[in-house]
């Protein structure tokens, strides 16, 4: 078939609509600035599901207080927008406010415990199914706990890496420090986290 026969294609004008460019990131975030609701909607629609799942790790399941702080979320960025230098991904950007509104739910003197990356084996991997991340229920309260004694830095990298859909790039881009940077805080966050996790298991 030469290229007008594919011109002339009748299927080709149904078929159109499917085939629409997906608009990237950035255009949608045009959009939103120039007031375009539409935009704000599909970039909901976009990250809505990974801020949500962030929120249920942080609220340590509670659903129902993660669709919340997810709406505050949202209504917050909306207001910060014009902060958003597009140094890293949208969702990214999502992840640090999300956290930031779910501790100001639950503020209350946290107790800093003083560093191995032992710790990473028994913290969610994002490769499984939520089901299968983490086998016994207690440890994994244990584990959320520890995560929010943790220093602020430290604990956006954890939430944001192993409970979000963060690359390690993409944090050092929103954090604006070195990928050797992140990499370093994610150590001393598994320092810290097993040293909890231990003294509780005594």
């Amino acid at each position: 078939m030469s290229a007008t026969d594919v011109l002339r294609w009748p299927c080709l004008a149904t078929v159109a609509p499917a085939m629409e460019r997906v608009k990237d990131e950035r255009e949608l975030l045009a959009e939103l600035a120039r007031g375009e609701r539409s935009a704000a909607e599909e970039l909901a629609e976009r990250t809505y599901s990974k801020v949500f799942g962030l929120l249920c790790r942080l609220t340590g399941g509670n659903r129902d207080l993660a669709a919340d702080l997810t709406q505050e979320t949202y209504r917050r960025a909306w207001h910060a927008l014009v902060e958003f230098d597009g140094r890293a991904q949208f969702s990214t950007w999502l992840y640090r406010i999300a956290t930031n509104v779910f501790l100001n739910h639950v503020r209350r003197p946290r107790t800093m415990v003083p560093l191995d990356d032992g710790i990473a084996a028994v913290l969610p991997s994002r490769e499984q199914p939520a089901d299968d991340r983490v086998a016994d229920a207690e440890l994994a309260e244990r584990l959320r706990r520890a995560v929010l004694t943790l220093p602020d830095e430290q604990r956006f990298v954890i939430a944001a890496l192993y409970w979000g859909e963060a690359s390690v790039r993409d944090i050092a881009r929103l954090e604006s420090v070195s990928e050797v940077a992140v990499r370093k805080r994610m150590k001393r966050a598994f320092a810290v986290l097993r040293r909890a996790l231990t003294e509780v298991q005594r």
